[in-house]
């Protein structure tokens, strides 16, 4: 972190901001917005270790908020299990490939996920399909998750294509996320993305997550959800696109 710009650290505080006031405004998201500032910022092997503490801080408060806490665990118990073999294999594919095309995986995860939301947002899956995919939804999240540091696919399409009481979807959600990222925090420690000086300075951009957080609880008071949400959507598809079309630069 030492020889980073002083251009490149005020994108990635930026980063953090923006991905606080995402997280405040609709309750989910903090980390696949902020990766991809991180990553044209720092680099990818930078920018998933430097998300943990923020994100699991800002997760923590939304477990707190949610509740349904046994209600989720009792619903969707084999797709948290099947997270864990997921990103163990990420991480080990994550030692073997390119950086670069590690980024550019997760630039078309966030174009797919944005593309996908935005064009099928009451997009329901029948009931008889629910159930049976449940562990290969949490294996596959689990595999993007550790290969890229993105924690959303292909688990909210999964989510957000069933009926689910808000406070029952933003508790897996977060649960989902939080068991990925103390898995990915000691497979990064192991494998020497995660270092002391970078763990400072993810614990130092809790100050700029939380003034994000605190001005997008205010904005969801003003502004509607689903506004919000699509103008979110489109700023990860362009930085999607930036990341995967830089390797191809």
């Amino acid at each position: 972190m030492a020889d980073a710009s002083v251009p490149a650290l005020l994108l990635a505080t930026f980063g953090f901001f923006f991905a606080g006031l995402v997280k405040g405004a609709v309750g989910l998201g903090f980390s696949s917005t902020c990766l991809p500032f991180l990553v044209l910022a720092l680099g990818l092997d930078k920018a998933m270790p430097l998300v943990l503490v923020p994100s699991l801080a800002s997760n923590m408060l939304v477990h707190y908020q949610a509740g349904e806490f046994r209600s989720t665990w009792r619903m969707f118990w084999p797709m948290f299990l099947a997270l864990l073999p997921g990103v163990l294999l990420g991480l080990w594919l994550l030692t073997r490939i390119d950086l670069h095309y590690a980024a550019a995986v997760l630039g078309l995860v966030l174009i797919a996920y944005g593309a996908w939301t935005l064009a099928h947002l009451d997009a329901m899956l029948p009931k008889r399909v629910l159930r049976p995919l449940r562990v290969p939804i949490g294996f596959v999240t689990g595999l993007v998750n550790g290969l890229t540091g993105s924690q959303i696919m292909p688990l909210l399409p999964y989510l957000l294509s069933q009926a689910l009481d808000r406070n029952i979807f933003l508790q897996t959600v977060n649960t989902s996320f939080t068991i990925s990222s103390f898995m990915i925090a000691a497979g990064l420690w192991h494998i020497g993305f995660l270092t002391p000086g970078i763990a400072a300075y993810s614990v130092a951009a809790l100050g700029p997550m939380v003034a994000g957080v605190s001005i997008g609880t205010a904005i969801r008071k003003r502004m509607t959800s689903d506004t919000f949400r699509k103008a979110v959507l489109v700023i990860l598809i362009c930085l999607g696109f930036t990341l995967a079309v830089r390797v191809l630069i």
